[in-house]
């Protein structure tokens, strides 16, 4: 604390010190300039006087400069030069003025960054509040969501070892598939969450290397999701022409199997998903598109934030708001933006992502 303290002293002093030697100097070269014309150098110390007690908000500096100013245009630019003499006329009411100047200057200024300090501080204070409610949000829901499936796999195994004797072909094959499902879903849930907390160590950046949209992301992003997914279908519109993105192609893989699962099992329709790729100047466009029943757009920023919290009818493990934060989070780490909105027949996901590396 002290040796901050000190620091900050040194600091102040340099910056005054350098201001009033620069004032002096421009000072000597305006009188060389415009002879006796002392209204203009009292100008250039009343402006060196205005940013030292608006950068130091100190008292001891602001009356230093003050003290400095107006005995360097008594003693250098007044007749007699270089000597000091106390009773020129208005000598005393310019120091008085000058005094002033600093004093309100350094009031002002000391008054305004406290007041920056407790905007700052309430601010903090305000976004740590925010973060610990979607955090308790978010690990209520995945709590939630993680405990369905697996009490799913719990009795459906159950099931299996008790009464495997006792069950049909079809039946054993139904709790395996069970299982199989349940355990994809868990999968996926740990990577979202893998995902984000790898963002987070970053500090709410990625690492961005060029990577070609279509021939590498899409692809291995549609191969993934038809491992999780074998009846998925799906129909992918792009440019012709190759397009490079730079991006982190893990997590925003991520985000395309994300918003085609959610559009294949919550769109309740047949129809095929579609993801269309669209180039604009300075971004590209990545949209999802189904053809079903659409979103309540009262719960569309809920979805997008994490702050969404499902029926508790709902069936849990396949609730998207975790899912749809994740996305946002990974998008915005890129410098892009996703957002949603309905269609005339169904629901439209998209995300937009910058060409430049500008994060």
């Amino acid at each position: 604390m002290k040796s901050t303290t000190l620091k900050k002293i040194i600091n102040n002093s340099i910056y005054t010190l350098t201001l009033l030697i620069a004032a002096t100097a421009l000072g000597f070269v305006i009188f060389y300039v415009s002879k006796n014309n002392t209204a203009n150098i009292a100008l250039v110390y009343i402006l060196a006087l205005l940013m030292i007690s608006r950068h130091t908000a100190s008292y001891a500096c602001g009356i230093f400069s003050a003290v400095f100013s107006v005995v360097s245009i008594n003693c250098f630019f007044t007749y007699p030069f270089f000597a000091v003499n106390f009773t020129l006329d208005g000598y005393p009411i310019t120091f008085i003025f000058m005094l002033a100047i600093a004093v309100l200057t350094s009031a002002t200024t000391i008054r305004m960054k406290k007041q920056e300090k407790m905007i700052a501080e309430r601010e903090r204070r305000i976004n740590e509040t925010e973060k610990e409610r979607i955090r308790a949000n978010l690990l209520r829901a995945v709590s939630h969501d993680l405990r369905t499936p697996l009490t799913s796999i719990i009795g459906a195994s159950a099931s299996y070892l008790e009464n495997q004797e006792s069950l049909t072909q079809q039946e054993c094959t139904d709790l395996i598939s069970t299982i199989n499902e349940d355990s994809h879903w868990l999968l996926n849930m740990v990577e979202n969450l893998l995902s984000v907390t790898r963002i987070q160590n970053d500090g709410g950046k990625v690492t961005k290397e060029p990577e070609i949209i279509v021939e590498e992301v899409v692809s291995e992003a549609i191969t993934r999701l038809k491992k999780r997914i074998p009846s998925a279908s799906l129909k992918v519109s792009a440019p012709e022409q190759m397009l490079m993105l730079p991006m982190d192609p893990l997590l925003i893989e991520q985000v395309l199997i994300n918003l085609l699962e959610n559009a294949l099992v919550h769109s309740g329709s047949n129809a095929p998903v579609e993801l269309v790729i669209t180039e604009e100047k300075d971004t590209i466009t990545f949209h999802v598109i189904d053809h079903g029943k659409g979103i309540d757009v009262d719960i569309l920023p809920e979805l997008l934030s994490g702050h969404y919290e499902k029926p508790p009818a709902s069936d849990a493990h396949r609730g998207m708001g975790i899912g749809l934060s994740i996305c946002n989070t990974i998008v915005q780490a890129h410098g892009g933006i996703l957002a949603a909105k309905n269609h005339d027949s169904g629901a439209e996901f998209y995300f937009t992502l910058p060409k430049e590396d500008n994060i």
